[in-house]
């Protein structure tokens, strides 16, 4: 099929590739914009210092390997999210009116490569409420380290600040409704060579010379009600016609 019959297709259906994508637009705009509730992100920083302050592991551990320190992180951040941190955090904190399993589903923990810095980021209808469950976060895995690790090496690098004013991060309008855009096209082009997939009419000379092999010698053109009155009017009406042939009409 070459790119001519391909666009032939598509313009034969544009009006409903056109419907689908504003279908498409329209309902990804009024969802994003009425539906969803906007999502703040609030960031605590915590950083993984060295082992010089246990004792107990100075003889087992390269104390001075940054790797070490790293591969440590990635423990921590596994640690964060369990049941029994958070379980502390809601325990701790109840003016956060959280339960455990609401903040691990708010939390998320991450790492910059080759780094000592842990970023504690919480997701919340609110800004100030994200960065106090970001903050408490940090500071009761701060507290429980040396419990658990038998190293006290945490430190709260930056904490959120609750009084500070931040745009949401989600949802992004403008993203959204350039997917629905893209979705909503190749949508529509789908159905539109679908249907001509399942369409076996002859509609088009086109057709005829692709099914038939054959040339088209001539055709009839489709003749509108519009097209005769317009005829009429081009032709000059005359108060008695055909007067010598026996045929006359009224005017």
């Amino acid at each position: 099929m070459e790119l001519k019959q391909y666009w032939t297709i598509v313009r034969k259906r544009l009006w409903m590739i056109a419907l689908i994508v504003i279908i498409f637009c329209l309902s990804t705009g009024i969802y994003s914009y009425y539906l969803v509730k906007p999502q703040y992100e609030a960031t605590a920083k915590l950083i993984v210092n060295d082992y010089k302050g246990s004792s107990s592991l100075l003889t087992t551990m390269d104390l001075g390997a940054i790797d070490s320190t790293v591969k440590l992180i990635k423990t921590y951040k596994e640690i964060i999210k369990t049941p029994r941190i958070m379980k502390q955090v809601a325990s701790d904190y109840p003016q956060l009116n959280e339960s455990y399993g609401d903040l691990i589903g708010k939390v998320n923990v991450s790492s910059v490569n080759e780094t000592q810095v842990m970023s504690i980021s919480v997701k919340d209808e609110s800004y100030g409420h994200a960065a106090q469950i970001a903050n408490a976060v940090a500071l009761v895995f701060q507290k429980s380290v040396p419990s658990l690790m038998k190293v006290d090496n945490i430190s709260v690098l930056d904490q959120a600040d609750p009084s500070e004013s931040h745009g949401p991060v989600a949802p992004n309008p403008k993203m959204n409704i350039a997917v629905a855009f893209m979705l909503g096209l190749m949508l529509g082009i789908g159905i539109a060579f679908l249907l001509d997939y399942l369409d076996d009419s002859i509609n088009t000379e086109e057709d005829v010379e692709r099914i038939l092999g054959l040339p088209v010698l001539t055709s009839i053109p489709r003749i509108r009600e519009q097209d005769l009155k317009d005829a009429s009017r081009l032709m000059p009406a005359k108060p008695i016609a055909g007067r010598e042939n026996n045929v006359s009409f009224d005017v």
